[in-house]
């Protein structure tokens, strides 16, 4: 017979992992304690007594797995500057000690187990000011590290340009690790060849290290955009020009019966294909509408340059 403790423990255990796997599947903001609930199978009584409220339960869930491997990562970069002291130290050392444990501890069923890198990828990826804010609050001596270590191995590079392209490049290996096609895109990546885990991550860091090594765009380049640019704003031109101005803050105005009459018969004797393609072009979404649907998950880092730059 279990005591009232080792089933308060359970009931505890399964209401964390009902809201690791809701979280993983549909983010912080789609995760409801009934949903949780219902996955845990549990009362809502249960969930209050051990958590209180969601946002605690939602800690609970982040520490039980970041904190142990955020351990593993810092005595990983320990050993790692020890054994490389200062600009010894290369980006691929760097992001061993950032990837190893979280790998170690995706095959470690009792604190991580094959979820963990969806989870992870979740973490980095979700959007939401709650995550984002916990991330920051309880993590930021651990990214300091990680920082100033890649700045040493890239001290070439200045700091300011380092947080830009870290932030774009971990963030999109993030977003891959998080899908839901990860598991699909591995034998694809692996082309049926069995890889180790430091093949696997040699091959993904190839990328992010290129990314961080990049050099800056050049006059050519820089050209070249300018002038795609110039030819867009023509073009955006041109529409808007094309465009029947309407008075700021007026409705469109409303045709007459007679005059609305006219262009009903032309659409009754106008062929089902130009119906059809009126349809489409009237049912397209308005740009910068407020029920406009924000971008999809997994996050990507052009999205949120988009969402957050200066508009003119």
């Amino acid at each position: 017979m279990k005591t009232g403790r080792s089933t308060a423990g359970d009931t505890k255990a399964r209401i964390l992992d009902a809201t690791e796997r809701l979280f993983i599947e549909v983010g912080y903001e789609g995760t409801s304690l009934r949903q949780v609930t219902s996955r845990a199978i549990v009362n809502l009584a249960a969930v209050n007594y051990h958590f209180r409220s969601k946002d605690i339960m939602m800690q609970a869930v982040l520490s039980r797995r970041l904190d142990p491997l955020n351990a593993r990562r810092l005595a990983l970069l320990d050993a790692c500057e020890a054994s490389w002291p200062g600009e010894q130290i290369r980006c691929e050392h760097v992001m061993g000690a950032l990837f190893v444990p979280a790998l170690q501890m995706a095959r470690e069923p009792g604190i991580g187990g094959p979820a963990f890198l969806r989870l992870l990828g979740r973490v980095y990826s979700d959007t939401s000011p709650f995550i984002q804010s916990y991330l920051m609050g309880h993590y930021a001596p651990v990214f300091g590290r990680f920082f100033d270590a890649f700045a040493r191995a890239l001290p070439e590079l200045p700091r300011q340009e380092l947080g830009w392209r870290l932030h774009f490049a971990l963030k999109a290996l993030a977003g891959v690790l998080a899908g839901d096609d990860l598991g699909n895109l591995m034998p694809a990546f692996t082309q049926g060849k069995t890889m180790s885990d430091a093949h696997v991550l040699a091959q993904l860091s190839a990328m992010v290290v290129a990314a961080l090594k990049a050099p800056a765009p050049a006059e050519q380049q820089l050209g070249a955009l300018h002038a795609v640019f110039e030819i867009g704003e023509r073009q955006h031109a041109d529409e808007s020009a094309r465009q029947p101005a309407q008075p700021e803050g007026s409705a469109p105005s409303q045709p007459s019966t007679r005059a609305a009459a006219e262009p009903a018969r032309r659409v009754r004797t106008s062929t089902r294909s130009e119906g059809a393609a009126r349809a489409a072009v009237t049912s397209l979404p308005v740009r910068g509408s407020s029920r406009e649907r924000p971008p999809p998950f997994p996050s990507n880092p052009l999205d949120d340059w988009m969402r957050t730059r200066s508009r003119n």
